[in-house]
This record gives structure tokens, sequence and C-alpha cells, in this order.
């Protein structure tokens, strides 16, 4: 069979999200993205190499509706729901067989039903082989639901080939799956469990090796996906310890207790880790009681932040806006600590009650949900009754927050703060930027110095003499560049 996997992107929103990352392909006249989803390379090593794989994914390219596929695959997330029911609907018009997975289906296997020939409940690994029989046989079922947790040491590697890798700024990478908290906004462990599964460090160092190997591929940056990395930590420390002499430059998402763990810190930049993403959420502790994130309670943030810089891992923060005990006052509470922490890239979002989450539980029984059009569950649009603040009072103050935190003054301090602290010197040695890339960088940045944005102009120029320093990582200019576009609605 000719084999079809797709990944979408929310096209029927009315605004770009946050993590469009679209001032990349404006930048660099040419479509790139952040990075990719590991699911749709995971299907393509489950499925035999007698069947033809064919990968379209929407933030890169565009749907060849032509291609003559026998299935199609769609990986789908809450907020592409709408957009991955339309592409199902050509395809299904064309008489083509579709299947949706991924989290959203899993929550909602009966919508997705509506929109496709048959849906794959949980994780495929353990039914994707009698999805391919059964297609092939012409003789789908409606739904495919395995049962029980894949067990990570007996899966393939994913076939990243099938992806057009160049057009990715990083690698993805997910040495574990599960998570031992239950924070009611989240649905991570409602998908993958409360217990931790991982890989064995054997097939990661293999998996790892092999990214770099590549040939005709420039070495890119890893992430690692695991919502936290170090949930099992023997196991994180044993393969921090194996990941050291691979010379690699990665970041991953960890909980704020790291902060507590001397060892592991070590352990984590030894082996090469330059970021983590933290999950803060909110500076108010009535929200985090109600949120049930009890192990940020226990810990004073700018400490944490202190101490895990302190070893030259840069501290990404993610917060949400639109808790149940938040007021007006918050967003400049919030906006406040951000600066004072000089948090670099802190990811804002609104308050989103996505399905299978006990928030969805406890805002559907409360009547505080005011619709399901999926393409607005983008954690930046609200889509429920605030508890304190009206819907518009909640999304103003959730742009002054991101305005104010990603104007380019605010954007430059911080950078001249960490090019002191000399962050980025070590990724830049794993990974040079050569100067031709930095050359073309700085052209591509004066062709903008005379644009009607009297800011970014100012940006730019206080920024072009800097461009050749070592300490200086491009790529993170242009991501902080990105945030700015977003923020002040530049499409």
């Amino acid at each position: 069979m000719k084999i079809a996997l797709i990944i979408p992107k929310n096209s029927t929103g009315t605004e770009k999200s946050f993590y469009d990352y679209r001032f990349f392909s404006k930048f660099l006249l040419s479509k790139k993205y952040f990075s990719y989803l590991l699911a749709i390379p995971t299907l393509a090593s489950l499925t035999p190499p007698v069947h033809e794989v064919k990968v379209f994914d929407e933030n890169i390219e565009d749907i060849d509706y032509g291609w003559p596929a026998d299935l199609v695959g769609i990986s789908v997330r809450t907020m592409f729901a709408k957009r991955a029911y339309e592409i199902s609907g050509k395809f299904r018009e064309k008489g083509v067989k579709t299947v949706l997975g991924g989290i959203h289906p899993s929550m909602c296997p009966d919508e997705a039903l509506e929109h496709a020939d048959a849906v794959v409940v949980g994780e495929a690994e353990g039914v994707w082989k009698d999805v391919l029989e059964d297609a092939e046989k012409g003789a789908l079922k409606r739904r495919y639901e395995s049962g029980k947790k894949t067990d990570l040491k007996a899966s393939p590697p994913p076939e990243r080939s099938v992806l057009s890798r160049e057009k990715y700024f990083s690698d993805v990478v997910q040495t574990t799956k599960g998570c031992p908290f239950q924070c009611e906004f989240c649905s991570v462990y409602a998908f993958d469990g409360k217990t931790i599964r991982s890989k064995t460090v054997e097939q990661l160092v293999s998996e790892v090796s092999a990214l770099n190997k590549d040939a005709g591929y420039k070495r890119k940056s890893i992430f690692f996906a695991d919502d936290n990395i170090i949930a099992d930590r023997n196991f994180a420390r044993s393969l921090f310890r194996a990941l050291k002499p691979l010379n690699l430059n990665w970041s991953c998402q960890a909980s704020i207790n790291l902060a507590q763990d001397e060892e592991m810190l070590t352990l984590m930049k030894d082996a090469g880790c330059g970021a983590v993403l933290i999950g803060f959420e909110s500076v108010s502790p009535k929200n985090l009681s109600q949120m049930d994130k009890k192990v940020n309670m226990r810990l004073d943030y700018m400490e944490a932040i202190k101490k895990i810089q302190s070893h030259g891992i840069l501290v990404h923060g993610s917060f949400i806006v639109g808790y149940d005990f938040d007021t007006e006052e918050s967003f400049d509470e919030l906006a406040k600590f951000i600066e004072d922490s000089r948090l670099l890239m802190p990811l804002v979002n609104i308050l989103t009650p996505f399905p299978g989450t006990e928030l969805f539980k406890r805002f559907e029984k409360e009547g505080r949900i005011t619709h399901k059009d999926w393409s607005k569950y983008d954690a930046k649009t609200v889509v429920f009754r605030p508890a304190r603040l009206s819907p518009e009072a909640l999304k103003e103050g959730y742009r002054r927050v991101i305005r104010k935190i990603y104007s380019f003054d605010s954007i430059y301090r911080k950078l001249d703060h960490y090019w002191a602290k000399d962050f980025w010197r070590r990724s830049n040695e794993i990974d040079p930027i050569k100067f031709k890339y930095r050359l073309l960088f700085a052209l591509r940045l004066s062709s903008m110095l005379f644009s009607a944005n009297l800011p970014r102009s100012l940006f730019i120029l206080k920024l072009l003499p800097r461009l050749f320093d070592s300490r200086v990582r491009v790529s993170t200019i242009l991501t902080l560049m990105a945030y700015n576009d977003y923020a002040w609605g530049r499409g």
C-alpha cells in the first residue's frame, strides 16, 4: 500500500499561534519550522518496508491530495482537530480510507469517528500492524485500542528518514513516557499514564548517535521531549553519564525540584544540556494549589532559577494565565517576575481546558466552557468563563504580558545579561555557526533596518556589532524575534 502520514496545522484559526514560528519562514525566505512530532516517524518505523510511506507536514509543505494514497494516517492534537477533520474529509471524498490517532481522537473517539474511517485510541505501537493488515483486506475496524501501555524497550527507533529534516531546526528524542504528577490542566497522565516507562540507555545512545551521523544533514541541537526527564532519577543519571562522550548540545523539560539535585545538574551540564524548560505555571500559591502543582509550592522560584543557571543551564519557564485566583493585578505581577528573574524565553499561555483533563471535567460540570471550536483551543484564546475576570480582560492581560516581556528593549537587556555570563560559548563550540552563516544572518537583519518598525530597527543596530561574538547564539535571537513578531500581531 501507499500510506500518507500527515501532520496538520491550525490553518482554520483566525490568528497565528505562539508556536507557529512563522517569522522563521519570513526571515529565512523559505519554509522552516522548529521541530517535528515524533508520532509520525514512530508510525513509519512500525510500517513494514513492503509499504511506501509519504509524510506531509503542513508546517513546512503543502499536502499533495493527488498522491495516490491507499491509506491516510493523521496525527491529531486538539487545536489541530478541525483542520485534521477537513483533511480527512478531502481524502475520503476521493475514496481513500483515513485513520485518526493521537491525543485528541483518544479523548474524543466518537467525535473523531464522524470524520474518519477508523480511530486509534491511545498509543499506536500495539495496533498499527492490525490497522495495516485490515486496510489491505478492505476490512478496517472503526476503533483500535491496544488496552495496554507500550513497552518502550521493545520499540524500534523512530524512522526519521521519511521527514524533510533539513527544514527543521531541532531533532526530537523521547527517553521516557508517563508522569507521576496529576496537574489539573494537563492531559499527559491521562494519555501516557502515571507510571514512568523508559527506553534502555543503550537504545538512546544508538538513536542519538545516528542523528548526527546522517549524511547530508547539518548537525542539529536535540530536544528531549520527555514531560519530565528527571522523573526516574536513577535512569536519568545513567542516561546523562552515557551521553557525555557524545559531545551533544541539547535541551529538555524537567520539574522545578531539579534545583535541589546538585549531582543531577552537574551530570546534565557535563552531558551537554544547555537549557531546561520548567513549568512554573503561576506565581500565585492559591493557583498552584488549585492546579495541584504542589511540587512548585515547596521551592522559591528565584532561588531555583539561580541554582540551575549557576551550572550554566539556561532556564526557560512556562506560565498559565486565567486560573481562578487571577485578577487584573496578576498580569503585572507575572510580567515583573519574568523581568526580575531575567527568564529569556518564557512561554505564557491562556488557560485552556483540553479534553481528557480534570480541568475540562470541572469546567464542564460548572458550565464554564463557552464552546468547543477546537481550532481556538490554542492556549492564546479564551474558551471559558474566568472566575474573577471577564474573557476580554483575560485576553487583554495576556496580550499586555507578552508585549512587555517580548519588547525589543526587554529582549536586548536579557540577551546582554546572558552574553556577559557566556551561556552559549559551549554550545557554539559543539555546533559552531560558521562565519558565512553569521554574515548572511547579519545581511538579512540589515535588510530590515529601514522598515517602519523603529524599535526593531534600533534593536538590530545594537545587535549587528555583536553577531560575530562566539557568545552569541543566532538561533536564540531568531526565536526571540519570532516571539516579538507574534506578541505584536505581525503576520
